[in-house]
């Protein structure tokens, strides 16, 4: 995957980046930056950012360039940088030209079980992430992964962002991680979404940030391949999420925690 591997004889590998893309030259900057946090670290790094927001809770939020101009931009990032992006795509017919520039696709966990999507993302033959609907258990994203294997895909990671809990609210299970992990794929602990709080402030949702160290160093101890975890150089400012998205600085003192708990727990006994 771009130079990447993940498992138990490989770095941690972080996906990060501001939740949407905000601009070209916002884009550069924190890739740029990101790219010397996770260097430094000696983490792999998996640029991501969405060129379209479709999932919003309002008419009046912003959604992002849009498709053409938004992998322009994550084209210009991966080449630059060289490193390996990542995107959400929302409908079949964005599968194919989203392939041709990222990595990753990411299917989002409101359509986890849209078939045609699954498919489309399959047939590519791209990394297909997929993100557990936060409706559904981890034992049922069986039915999930066959429809991207029978499209003969098998480049699949699997991701936990938590899973509704009442009203407002989200709960991370940490026994889905060995659940998920049981069907053969490397299993992603999405660190942000988990603490969002879904529709929380009525026309947007909110977020408990300060939890995401905490939630992100546990998935870790409870055996997760590797981490997402949506970051921005000033969250106050951001134009998506910026309730569950980490300031740098933050995202370098847990950088520097998880790391030996990964090598810990990945490559122990």
């Amino acid at each position: 995957m771009d130079g990447i591997e993940i498992g138990k004889e490989h770095p941690l590998t972080v996906i990060s980046g501001p939740c949407v893309i905000e601009s070209e030259a916002h884009a550069m900057k924190t890739a740029a930056e990101l790219k010397k946090i996770f260097r430094d670290a000696g983490v792999q790094f998996i640029y991501k950012s969405s060129y379209d927001k479709a999932n919003r809770s309002s008419i009046d939020s912003y959604r992002g360039p849009g498709l053409k101009e938004g992998l322009r931009i994550l084209k210009k990032i991966k080449e630059e940088f060289e490193v390996p992006v990542l995107t959400d795509i929302h409908h079949p017919a964005e599968a194919q030209p989203v392939s041709e520039v990222c990595t990753v696709l990411q299917i989002p966990a409101f359509l986890c079980r849209q078939t045609d999507l699954l498919l489309a993302a399959g047939n590519t033959g791209a990394v297909v992430n997929i993100k557990k609907g936060q409706f559904m258990s981890p034992w049922d994203m069986e039915h999930t992964i066959k429809k991207v294997l029978s499209t003969e895909n098998q480049r699949i990671i699997l991701t936990d962002r938590g899973t509704s809990f009442g009203y407002n609210n989200l709960i991370s299970d940490m026994r889905a991680i060995p659940i998920l992990q049981s069907f053969g794929f490397p299993v992603c602990f999405d660190a942000s979404h988990s603490v969002q709080l879904p529709g929380g402030l009525g026309a947007q949702s909110g977020g408990q940030k300060e939890f995401i160290p905490t939630l992100a160093k546990s998935a870790l101890a409870a055996g997760a391949n590797l981490l997402y975890i949506e970051s921005h150089n000033d969250p106050e400012k951001a134009l998506s999420d910026k309730h569950s998205v980490i300031p740098f600085e933050t995202l370098k003192t847990l950088i520097k925690q998880a790391c030996p708990l990964y090598e810990l727990i990945q490559r122990g006994p």
